[in-house]
């Protein structure tokens, strides 16, 4: 029980320190420039499947008690669709869908980043490669989403007065959109970080993140019911506001799974005495015992250390392990070996010659970068 308790607090604190409610309204605003951009691939994959009317159908039902709203956000994706077909529209067209998916992708993958503690981003040739592949999978897989949606309903309501299956078929269909969206949120906390994400470390917070989405989502659903009541004054705009807090609290959600997923695989660093901040001094000495270990292990010829392996050779928290090693990295104590992939872990080598790396120069750089900070 007191393991649990300290892990709530850990989240909880981790969460304050990390700003995850001005980073949700960060990716809030991203998503908001991404949107119809969006959805205009999702239409056009939709149509390419024959399945266009149903996406329609499904938006509107979506926003079922803001029909106006919907018909006019429906409106822009059919004309941005259209005019991306026309001149020189279409070569501006398609680079503003790009530059606004892919600012979203980036800005998740940083918020991600920072919750991990990841210091570097993807390469440039794999920030490519996967965000575009990102770009095209999430339509394809909304689209194939919705149409087993609509065969999953037309098979209930076919099967519902047989006396075993029906029963059966109603709670699968129930079920089906919690077990659906949960995979999503864990697909997601292990793809989107830079860094190896376990998958059993991601699984529980991504179950917790989809039924909380889910239950939001009926929350919102019948709520738009009251608030249709402001149509009378604000028309269609009326959804914009109460649309832009249901994308924060999603965003919210999604960020505190991940945030969980990061406590629960480093759930040791939480319970151990050492994650307290460091003095100046402390860091010196920590970082010195550090370039001890790498440096004894580059001149045995032996592999260099991974970060996990430095931490349990010094007895540190992986946090205050990642952090020096980055410091060492910035002053050009140390270098990071890592292939180009994401599952590889980084392993630290010295970055100039030995006898460059003496305690007084250590201490200097450090010097100069506290004077930094």
């Amino acid at each position: 029980m007191k393991r649990i308790r300290l892990l709530f607090t850990a989240i909880f604190n981790d969460v304050m320190q990390k700003r995850v409610m001005g980073t949700a309204s960060n990716l809030t605003y991203s998503s908001l420039l991404a949107f119809v951009p969006i959805m205009a691939v999702v239409f056009a994959i939709a149509r390419g499947f024959g399945y266009s009317v149903y996406i329609e159908e499904w938006f509107a039902n979506a926003l079922s008690s803001q029909p106006q709203a919907a018909e006019t956000i429906i409106g822009f994706v059919n004309s941005y669709l259209i005019h991306t077909k026309k001149g020189i529209f279409l070569g501006i067209g398609l680079l503003f869908m790009l530059w606004t998916v892919l600012m979203l992708i980036s800005n998740i993958e940083t918020a991600f980043n920072d919750i991990w503690q990841v210091k570097h981003q993807r390469s440039l040739f794999r920030t490519f490669t996967d965000y575009i592949a990102l770009l095209f999978l999430i339509p394809i897989v909304i689209v194939i989403s919705s149409g087993l949606s609509i065969w999953i309903t037309a098979l209930n309501h076919s099967l519902k007065d047989i006396v075993v299956i029906g029963p059966m078929m109603s709670l699968f269909f129930e079920v089906a959109p919690y077990v659906i969206i949960s995979i999503a949120f864990t697909a997601l906390y292990v793809f989107m970080p830079n860094t190896k994400v376990q998958l059993r470390s991601a699984l529980l917070p991504g179950i917790l993140a989809g039924v909380s989405f889910q239950f939001f989502q009926l929350i919102y659903i019948n709520s738009q019911i009251w608030i249709s009541n402001y149509n009378a004054v604000y028309g269609s705009f009326a959804i914009i506001p109460f649309f832009l807090l249901w994308m924060q609290i999603s965003w919210i959600i999604c960020l505190l799974g991940a945030e969980i997923s990061f406590c629960r695989q480093n759930a040791e660093d939480f319970f151990a005495t050492t994650t307290e901040k460091l003095s100046f001094n402390k860091r010196i000495e920590k970082s010195w015992q550090i370039m001890q270990a790498v440096s004894e292990r580059f001149r045995c010829g032996d592999d260099a250390p991974t970060a996990l392996e430095i931490k349990k050779m010094l007895g540190l928290s992986m946090r205050t392990t990642t952090t020096l090693l980055y410091d060492l990295q910035r002053i050009h104590f140390l270098a990071e070996l890592i292939h180009d992939e994401k599952g590889d872990t980084p392993r630290y080598m010295p970055a100039e010659s030995l006898e460059n790396l003496t305690y007084d120069a250590l201490s200097l750089r450090l010097a100069d970068l506290e004077s930094v900070y």
